[in-house]
């Protein structure tokens, strides 16, 4: 049966959503952000020849850089000052989420409450402008070595300056972006960083389609196979979105306590997600993969093979591409760590064995403290294990299997997008249910003066 918040949320209409003046604010505010975003996405690095890094990415389309470009709505073939976009951000995030786990001074922080927040929200974005400007180098650098390579002139400044100039811009790029998902999660609707993403996938969406169309109708692919890619990314929205709310609901029983209708006991659910990690295990993962990978692709691009250290990048490059086996056996290795990793940091067992006990709740048949911990660590991991290789399924066999000209839309992709969606689609419902209990308490407190 529907609870009486659910019912609220369901019975949500046009005209409230209008009544809700806050929520309009912060979804013009979400939208101005994305839009801000999607600007900042058109504006060249300084010191590039457009035409020529046009012909130098043409001539890798299929790659790795395809794949990362998704993420960031075209902007890295582009060489925006937006070009790296979130991820380096969210690799220092793994990184201090890591450390946390490891270290006991960092451990020590983040049980200080919210000053430990802030500690480590500044160490991230330190972390953040040091893997920033190591990318920025390297792909200056490539940029360099490998427009001479090909017979382009990609760069037309002097090389020292283009090299500064670059490191400058898109540490700047990538620290705004980073700010404007906090001023997004703050005073818009859902996680700012999410969305950013988000928008980038979404922005390319309508050119894949429209490609995919047209191959259909020249005849360069048979228009059955569009049509069963198209059939199988529905079903897989379908999957997503019943995996992403299915949940095991653990009992909750409270002792007796008398009552107007005599001795009761209350009973309640806590509700354990299939995949309590959400998007973030092949965010990360594919984070992970993105710096050594747009290193060697820069680096490996020109490098003739007359070194070591020429083979090694050449060898790395051709090891860790994408489409390769190695790559698809990292890219689920670091789903599946993550997903274990990030469930462990969002649920702690023992802490909520301790409040179950406190409140005098127990779940039936398991005696409370220690064994209630055990229990609920026992339920988590088998769940996890179910959310680990959905998620797994979800992102890695549809880029094995399911050629990318047929739609151009991976499976990581789809996950995040529906995801996304969903938590947003999620927190609007929560505003109006807030903004209808608030018109409900406003009309109670009047008829209660009205009686006076």
């Amino acid at each position: 049966m529907a609870s009486a918040a659910e019912q609220l949320a369901a019975n949500a209409s046009f005209s409230q959503f209008a009544k809700a003046t806050d929520l309009k604010k912060r979804l013009w505010f979400t939208i101005g952000a994305l839009v801000v975003f999607r600007l900042l996405s058109y504006v060249p690095l300084p010191g590039i020849d457009p035409r020529a890094l046009a012909s130098l990415f043409e001539q890798t389309q299929g790659g790795v850089m395809d794949f990362f470009n998704t993420f960031t709505g075209g902007a890295l073939t582009r060489m925006s000052v937006v070009a790296l976009g979130v991820m380096p951000y969210i690799t220092a995030s793994i990184v201090i989420q890591l450390a946390t786990s490891l270290s006991p001074t960092l451990a020590a922080i983040k049980k200080e409450g919210e000053s430990g927040r802030k500690k480590l929200n500044q160490y991230t974005r330190y972390g953040t402008v040091l893997l920033t400007a190591i990318q920025a180098y390297f792909i200056a650098v490539g940029l360099e070595a490998w427009g001479q390579s090909a017979g382009y002139n990609a760069v037309i400044v002097d090389p020292l300056l283009f090299r500064t100039t670059t490191v400058i811009t898109l540490v700047g790029g990538t620290m705004f972006l980073m700010w404007l998902g906090e001023q997004i999660t703050s005073r818009g609707i859902g996680n700012g960083v999410s969305l950013i993403i988000m928008a980038g996938i979404v922005a390319s969406l309508p050119t894949t389609i429209a490609g995919s169309l047209e191959q259909a109708r020249t005849g360069a692919t048979s228009p059955l196979w569009v049509f069963a890619g198209f059939a199988f990314f529905l079903g897989l929205i379908l999957l997503i979105c019943f995996m992403e709310r299915a949940q095991r609901r653990v009992l909750i029983q409270y002792p007796k306590r008398q009552t107007a209708r005599g001795m009761q006991s209350d009973k309640s659910h806590l509700p354990l997600k299939i995949n309590t990690a959400n998007v973030i295990p092949p965010i990360f993962a594919s984070s992970l993969l993105a710096l050594p990978l747009t290193i060697t692709q820069f680096a490996g691009s020109h490098l003739s093979g007359e070194s070591r250290w020429g083979d090694f990048i050449i060898s790395l490059n051709q090891f860790i591409g994408q489409d390769t086996p190695a790559y698809f056996a990292l890219y689920a290795a670091g789903i599946i760590f993550f997903s274990f990793f990030y469930t462990a940091v969002v649920f702690n067992p023992e802490e909520t064995a301790d409040n179950l006990k406190r409140y005098g709740g127990f779940i039936p048949g398991i005696r409370p403290g220690k064994a209630t911990e055990s229990y609920l660590d026992y339920v988590l991991t088998r769940i996890t294990v179910i959310g680990a290789a959905y998620l797994t399924a979800i992102c890695v066999i549809p880029e094995m299997f399911i050629p990318r000209h047929l739609i151009g839309f991976g499976g990581t992709s789809l996950l995040i997008v529906v995801n996304v969606t969903i938590d947003t689609v999620t927190q609007i419902q929560s505003h109006l249910l807030a903004h209808q209990y608030g018109d409900l308490i406003k009309k109670a407190k009047l008829k209660g003066g009205m009686r006076r």
